[in-house]
């Protein structure tokens, strides 16, 4: 099978006609049949002196056999530090012993995993101006290309702007292999971006944020190659398993050429995280993050439909007087977020997401282009569509299957918001006050699955 070419997205900078210059850092990337053997090639076009690589007991399974062999082979020196932990947590006890045992002289750190391991590793390589290589060994997620890292912080999810790296590999002898759950996980964190793409074009059509039709076209891209490829996914076939790789890959791209996260993350994201940090912090089980996100996205999807088939009520409930309380909502933000709060109270504090000016300039916004956004509501695809998609892999869609309960389901429409400057259809409903009815909306729709 011929690796991925994606020398277009990794040309030259060039000027968008959407006015901006975009570029992205990565210098290769390279998809295919045995390419993991092409490892000592690669790093032959660097002088790099203390390779270290960096893995978990997990991953280091994946690929140690054939990479520690192939690097001893040609000659080429490395330290390794795994990671001991089943389930790996981006949090600062990560980060630290990273830092501890990581070698003062390291100018590669190469990663073999995905999406925690990546996120820990390219936020270490961007603190101490280290070069950076990922070796995939699953499709799990879309931050393999992306200049952001999500992290745990003072039990917040906390999105990072970092650098990338300058090698992505993904042997599809190692991605075919991986768990179907993975796989599932990164399919579903593609198909997530129907919601983020809606919120993204809701937030440029009511608020003026700046929006890019090439990025956005990427993305699209991306949701396209993933979705045809499910059928065959779960034959795992290698064919099916590169698409899946490459749209994840051509995500992250999207996401480098504008800066942030907008094109990839929305409110199916703030969903996730919300369900992520109150697993932390509660003792759950911690989730596949793209498992979440598509169950965050069938909840997305559904939410959008009840604006949709509600569309009176919306257009009667934009023409309310906003009335924020704000000491109410930071008590009811402290008994939703729990040691997490200050850092949720201390955006509100800098963005003033939910003042009363703010709230009504979005509701004046959605009244003035109501046409345009219920048009756009109109093309997304059902809820039930999705989770068919997810049945057909055996994935989960439902809160309950990863451990998400009524209640924390009902603080999340609510408040999974807060996360995030970010305007979108959670933060819309919220503006609407229309949250109790959306939440008695999901759990009935839940209840019919």
């Amino acid at each position: 099978m011929q690796k991925v070419d994606f020398s277009k997205e990794l040309g030259d900078a060039f000027v968008c006609g959407c006015g901006r210059t975009h570029f992205c850092e990565v210098e290769d990337i390279i998809i295919g049949d045995h390419v993991l053997e092409q490892l000592p090639e690669i790093l032959g076009r660097y002088e790099y002196k203390n390779i270290c690589i960096v893995s978990d007991i997990n991953t280091e399974k994946a690929a140690e056999i054939r990479l520690y062999g192939i690097l001893e082979h040609a000659g080429i020196p490395f330290e390794k530090i795994v990671f001991q932990d089943t389930f790996l947590v981006p949090d600062e006890a990560a980060m630290g012993k990273l830092l501890i045992e990581i070698s003062r002289d390291c100018d590669l750190i190469l990663a073999v995993g995905s999406g925690t391991l990546n996120d820990i590793c390219k936020f270490m390589s961007y603190k101490l101006k280290t070069d950076y290589f990922i070796i995939a060994t699953a499709p799990s997620m879309d931050g393999f290309a992306s200049n952001v890292a999500p992290l745990i912080v003072n039990h917040a999810k906390t999105t990072f702007e970092v650098g990338m790296p300058k090698v992505i590999i993904g042997d599809l002898d190692v991605l075919s292999q991986a768990p179907m759950e993975m796989i599932a996980a990164g399919v579903g964190d593609a198909l997530g971006k129907y919601v983020c793409l809606m919120d993204w074009r809701l937030a440029h059509i009511i608020k003026g944020e700046y929006h890019c039709g090439h990025v956005e076209q990427m993305v699209r891209t991306s949701i396209e190659k993933v979705s045809s490829a499910i059928e065959a996914v779960v034959e795992r076939d290698k064919e099916a398993i590169c698409s899946v790789m490459e749209g994840l890959v051509l995500t992250g791209i999207a996401m480098s050429y504008i800066g942030n996260s907008r094109p990839a993350s929305g409110s199916e994201h703030h969903l996730s995280h919300y369900w992520e940090m109150m697993a932390l912090l509660t003792g759950k089980k911690i989730q596949l993050h793209g498992t979440k996100v598509a169950i965050g996205t069938v909840i997305g999807l559904e939410l959008y439909d009840y604006l949709l088939k509600n569309r009176e009520l919306v257009l009667k409930k934009a023409g309310r007087n906003p009335e924020f309380d704000y000491s109410d909502w930071m008590n009811r933000i402290k008994e939703a977020y729990g040691p997490a709060a200050d850092a949720v109270i201390e955006l509100e504090g800098l963005a003033s997401k939910n003042a009363d000016q703010t709230v009504r300039g979005e509701l004046e916004g959605l009244m003035k282009h109501a046409d345009l956004i219920f048009e756009e509501i109109k093309k997304l695809p059902s809820a039930e569509s999705l989770v068919e998609s997810l049945k057909l892999m055996g994935a989960k869609y439902k809160p309950e299957q990863v451990e998400v309960d009524d209640q924390t389901l009902a603080d999340s429409i609510v408040y999974a918001k807060e996360l995030r400057n970010r305007f979108g259809l959670l933060q819309l409903i919220y503006d609407l006050d229309m949250h109790d009815d959306a939440i008695n909306h999901i759990h009935d729709f839940f209840e019919r699955l």
